[in-house]
């Protein structure tokens, strides 16, 4: 008779190991995609290096969305290109529309 739960389950049913991690990179590589496509059009000096972080941790532990997290780290560079873009032609350290 056992009065506890064993600490390690994966002997008992090594198929019953959850892997949450992959998961987060997914949500990361997700809302990379997204922060970087709302960069484009608002607050660009915050969301395009929140989305380079996001994309360049997501693909550091290997997300399936491998896709979708390069795409937030090129919105992520373009956010920034575009603010660099705009500053430049109106001789600021911002710009507006």
């Amino acid at each position: 008779m056992q009065l506890t739960a064993p600490a390690d389950r994966t002997t008992e049913n090594p198929r019953a190991t959850r892997r949450t991690g992959i998961h987060d990179t997914d949500g990361m590589a997700v809302a990379s995609f997204v922060l970087g496509l709302l960069g484009l059009l608002v607050l660009n000096v915050f969301l395009g290096p929140i989305a380079i972080a996001l994309a360049s941790i997501a693909l550091w532990r290997g997300t399936a969305r491998r896709g979708r997290a390069l795409l937030g780290l090129g919105l992520g560079v373009a956010d920034l290109l575009v603010l660099v873009a705009f500053m430049s032609a109106d001789n600021t350290m911002s710009w507006s529309l």
